[in-house]
Order: structure tokens, then sequence, then C-alpha cells
């Protein structure tokens, strides 16, 4: 497969998880730039945010016309999200790629059991 073959595959990927999901689509985006793609890990981490935000914004648009987007229950979410969007912006270059990794694991393994509970 061409790289660009690849990088459209991890597109599509993303953003079919994302959309079916209503997020998530960063979990194997961030897995394949750093296999297919061979980024470092704060790079992919980056690139990823940067490529899902707007699979997030059609994914809103799309629930916003299908009636499946309570907006006055996500307002809350979208205020807090963004507060932390820019915090962790901030802290993002001083920690380290282990940590990041750790951190990201434990976040990983912590959805996965309270969503199969």
């Amino acid at each position: 497969m061409t790289e660009k073959g690849k990088y459209r595959v991890c597109g599509a990927l993303a953003g079919t998880v994302n959309g079916l999901f209503g997020g998530g689509g960063g979990i194997p985006l961030v897995f394949l730039l750093r296999s297919w793609a061979k980024l470092s890990d704060k790079t992919a981490l980056a690139t990823c945010v940067a490529v899902i935000f707007p699979f997030c914004l059609v994914s809103v648009l799309v629930y916003a016309f299908r009636g499946a987007l309570p907006l006055g229950e996500a307002l809350p979410y979208f205020l807090g999200g963004l507060a932390g969007g820019w915090i962790g912006g901030r802290l993002f270059k001083d920690v380290p790629n282990t940590w990041l990794k750790r951190i990201f694991a434990l976040f990983l393994l912590y959805g996965a059991v309270r969503y199969l509970l």
C-alpha cells in the first residue's frame, strides 16, 4: 500500500470510529500514526488532535441534524472540555513521553473496565 493509501486508511478508520461511537477515533489513529507514519509519540498525539478536530465537527453536525444532540446537556461538557484542552495543551510539552504513554494506557484501561461493567 502506498503512503497516501495508508494515510487515507488511517483517516477513514479514525473517522468511522469517531462517528460510530461519538468519539474515540484518536485511539486507533495514534497507534497507526506511530506504526505506519513512523511519527514520534508526541508528534503522533499532536497530529491526532489536529486530525480528529474536523471529524468531531462533522459528527456533531450529523448528530445535530438527526436530532440526537441535546445541546443543553452538552454545553457544560463543552465548556469544561475547552478549559481541559487548554490546560492539557500547555502541559503537553513538559510531560515526558514515558508518562504520556502510562497515563494514556491507564485512561484506556479505566475506560475499558467501566464500559464493560
